[in-house]
């Protein structure tokens, strides 16, 4: 659990890197679209920090579902925005790595049914 507390603390920490980077030195630099896209990427793995935080923090989740919430979110945040990011930043080809990105997102989705999951199978075990 400490583990991907250290990870997550180092994803929030580069998400607020990327994000000024962004904001000052590609300003000039990505097309208004582009610059579009490498913000959405920070967007979200800044709002999947925070969902990360929150979930491995939390006393009401055990700690296999937290590892597991954790790492498909964490692949989800690698895919999804660090694909954006290598489009935008390394020129990669968006046609080379196309089917990372989504991928990516069906790791954030799954991330959160999981989580969904979880909390609904606990709310039933309270219901008898």
């Amino acid at each position: 659990m400490y583990k991907n507390s250290t990870i997550v603390s180092i994803l929030g920490a580069t998400a607020v890197i990327l994000g000024a980077f962004g904001a000052h030195a590609l300003k000039d630099k990505l097309t208004p679209e582009a610059l579009d896209s490498f913000e959405t990427a920070v967007r979200y793995q800044m709002f999947h920090v925070l969902f990360l935080l929150a979930i491995n923090i939390s006393s009401e989740i055990s700690t296999p579902y937290k590892n597991k919430i954790s790492w498909l979110v964490i692949l989800g945040i690698v895919f999804f925005s660090g694909s954006i990011y290598a489009i935008q930043l390394l020129h990669v080809p968006a046609k080379l790595i196309w089917f990372i990105t989504p991928l990516g997102g069906l790791l954030l989705i799954i991330g959160w049914l999981v989580t969904a999951f979880y909390f609904s199978k606990r709310g039933l075990k309270g219901i008898k």
